[in-house]
């Protein structure tokens, strides 16, 4: 697949960006080369959706993508939380059905149309932005529980948006949608342990690093440990008890919802690859990209599971 080079802009013009072609193709591009980028895994997944649900699945993302980035983008957090409240506002723009007054930006316009077309709900929305703008007061979560309750309001709500995307209302899909983004959501976080000192937060819970004896300075300088393998271990755990809740409903979830799931795939095939390292979070193989994922969740998807 092709992806213009046309719409790559720089992050720090986010505020100042002028969209300079209106074509509904061309923004939608910019949404899927966006996610592409950022969020490769959920990227693949997005792909297999079906064609009527995809838009508006992109414009989710791709919304998450950017107000999930403004904190690896700023080194202030005051210069941060103006980024947020752009989004915020143009959230609440896309909302008021007021076209003129929504930014001439892709992601705002992919946003629009998705929640004109899919009715979805402003409260999930909502809980993407709170989550970041609370991030920025944190250094550090105190404890796995709130690790979970983050990755609740900025993971599970994706995927609730998503549902309704695709016209599912099921309480067991929206238990799964809990669940599988509270995985997704710590795994995100196991992932970016090796970039601790750049984005000045420690992904790991402060109760587990003080019970395991783990200094901030061993995950600054990236240092592998058994201490350190310990805390990691405790935290995947975490991850597969509900990796494994949300599947455990997969009988109980509609079978044309099923494919919105399909992260689990790379979730389980992560969380996987940590356990043959011994959970050293630093091994040299947990850095590159499966090759065949693509394949696993086309196949998957083929057998309407996840």
């Amino acid at each position: 697949m092709n992806f213009s080079k046309k719409w790559l802009i720089r992050p720090q013009n986010v505020l100042t960006f002028t969209l300079r072609n209106n074509s509904t193709n061309s923004s939608a591009e910019y949404c899927m080369n966006l996610v592409k980028n950022y969020d490769y895994e959920n990227f693949i997944g997005t792909l297999l959706l079906k064609k009527t649900s995809r838009s508006c699945a992109f414009a989710v993302r791709s919304f998450n993508v950017e107000v999930a980035r403004v904190a690896e983008q700023v080194s202030e957090k005051d210069i941060g939380l103006m980024r947020i409240k752009f989004w915020e506002d143009t959230l609440d723009k896309c909302f008021a059905k007021d076209v003129s007054k929504i930014p001439r930006h892709p992601v705002a316009l992919e946003l629009s149309k998705a929640v004109t077309a899919y009715k979805l709900s402003k409260r999930n929305f909502k809980n993407l932005i709170t989550s970041r703008k609370e991030h920025f007061n944190l250094n550090s979560f105190n404890s796995l529980d709130d690790m979970e309750k983050y990755s609740e309001q900025s993971v599970s709500s994706v995927y609730y948006l998503i549902l309704e995307g695709c016209g599912i209302k099921n309480i067991h899909a929206d238990h799964a949608a809990s669940h599988l983004g509270k995985a997704q959501g710590i795994v995100q976080q196991l992932r970016s342990i090796s970039q601790s000192q750049r984005l000045n937060f420690i992904s790991l819970p402060q109760n587990i690093l003080v019970k395991n004896n783990v200094s901030h300075e061993e995950l600054f300088r990236c240092k592998s440990s058994k201490p350190l393998s310990d805390c990691v271990y405790e935290v995947a755990s975490r991850a597969h008890q509900h990796l494994m809740k949300a599947r455990g409903l997969q009988e109980n979830v509609p079978s044309e919802g099923r494919d919105v799931f399909l992260p689990a795939v790379a979730i389980f095939a992560y969380l996987d690859r940590l356990q043959k390292v011994d959970y050293d979070i630093f091994h040299p193989k947990l850095k590159y990209r499966q090759w065949n994922l693509l394949f696993q969740m086309w196949l998957t998807n083929f057998r309407n599971k996840y």
